[in-house]
């Protein structure tokens, strides 16, 4: 990814960060749903790395889980950071734990980049990163990057989970913007088959990897537009329209989108990819191949 998109993914977030909260219904129940995962995983981690934190939602939970870990909230915007030290010191438990166990390690809060991560090698028990992949750029071969990373900073045996985005994201969003100016409306996201990959080229073994379909449905499309734009995600990919969009196209687009209306309300479709694998040795088919698991939930 080029600096420029790279600097417009961080201005994004950072005037995002402060209302973030009230609009990521979606990001804090994809968390959520991540936390479950981790229900039958035998691991007791000592350091916990959050990669694209935000505002702390799935730190949050994590402190909760592990109690006795350090959790290091690495995010590109300072201002998401600020919320999410907030947010932790801000919490009944904490407050509690802070007054029972004043020596129990606590949250760190890192600004850093997924892609280049400023942490040395082996210093994780465990990596974590709830929705921040999908922004990262150069499609499989950039995912490959940040996994690299994540493979580097874990410890041998140490764990590696996380939750994206797949190609039928906002699929709704794509379909409708399809014929209206030649531009790039709605961001493309890595197929599932093709994560499961990255994470086998770079280091990782036993993957598992899991999908499932989340739609929330608005009035109108005015309020989908307003929730992506509340959260930072509207579109910041290269080619994409400078400018506000025209009288002309924006009727297009309502009317286009209106043709997927149920009962009346307009869906927004979202495909969350899930997956967790371990940095150590693979296990392989005789023939040498590795083995991926592929769940569809």
């Amino acid at each position: 990814m080029d600096k420029a998109t790279k600097r417009a993914i961080r201005h994004s977030f950072q005037r995002a960060a402060d209302r973030y909260d009230e609009a990521a219904f979606l990001q804090h129940e994809v968390a959520r749903r991540l936390d479950d995962h981790l229900d039958g995983v035998k691991i007791e981690p000592k350091r916990i790395l959050d990669a694209g934190c935000g505002t702390g939602f799935g730190s949050s939970l994590l402190r909760a889980r592990y109690p006795r870990a350090d959790v290091v909230g690495l995010d590109l915007a300072d201002a998401m950071l600020h919320q999410a030290a907030a947010r932790l010191r801000g919490s009944v438990w904490e407050k509690l734990r802070a007054r029972l166990m004043p020596n129990v390690p606590n949250f760190f809060p890192l600004c850093g980049d997924i892609e280049h991560l400023p942490l040395s090698r082996g210093s994780f028990d465990m990596a974590w990163s709830s929705l921040a992949l999908q922004w990262v750029g150069g499609g499989a071969d950039g995912l490959q990057t940040s996994f690299k990373e994540m493979h580097r900073v874990l410890k041998p045996g140490g764990l590696f989970i996380f939750a994206s985005f797949g190609p039928d994201t906002l699929k709704e969003l794509r379909a409708a913007s399809a014929d209206m100016d030649g531009h790039q409306h709605v961001n493309r996201f890595i197929d599932m088959h093709d994560v499961g990959d990255a994470l086998v080229h770079a280091g990782f073994s036993n993957p598992v990897m899991e999908m499932e379909q989340i739609t929330l449905t608005y009035a109108d499309l005015a309020a989908l537009l307003r929730d992506l734009k509340a959260i930072g995600a509207h579109t910041v990919l290269e080619g994409r329209r400078e400018g506000l969009m025209g009288k002309s196209a924006w009727r297009r687009l309502l009317l286009n989108y209106e043709t997927f209306r149920q009962n009346e309300r307009l869906p927004a479709s979202y495909e969350v990819v899930y997956g967790h694998a371990w940095a150590e040795r693979a296990q392989k088919t005789e023939d040498g191949r590795q083995i991926i698991e592929f769940r569809k939930r």
